[in-house]
């Protein structure tokens, strides 16, 4: 009996880590988005993850929500600085997320900022 339990805790345990280490380490896709960073904020009351939001049309039902890791401090830094501004953003999609990573699936991995073409010359 205590035989079969290990082996179920031990099961049990691997397919928690192959999960998460599908989620973690498997890009579902990567690729770029451009809008207006409307919304850039560190939210949570537990564990704290970096949140953000570009509009990418005039009407507010073009929203992009993302999530960026506390590992980058440099996109944080530069999310901080182009605050209303237009910004091209790298994301990687992945399956999912956990709760300590991000409340979004996307995530952002480079920040620069762009012109807005709305305003070209």
């Amino acid at each position: 009996m205590k035989k079969l339990l290990s082996i179920v805790i031990i099961g049990v345990i691997a397919l928690v880590g192959i999960y998460y280490a599908v989620i973690y380490f498997v890009p579902y896709s990567e690729g770029y988005r451009s809008g207006e960073l409307i919304k850039f904020s560190n939210k949570g009351v537990i564990v704290k993850t970096w949140e953000g939001e570009i509009s990418q049309g005039i009407s507010g039902a073009q929203i992009f929500e993302f999530s960026v890791l506390d590992k980058d401090e440099q996109v944080i830094e530069d999310l901080k600085n182009f605050q209303g501004e237009y910004v091209k953003l790298s994301y990687t999609e992945r399956f999912g997320t956990f709760f300590w990573l991000g409340d979004s699936k996307y995530f952002v991995t480079k920040v620069d900022k762009e012109s807005s073409p709305h305003f070209r010359k």
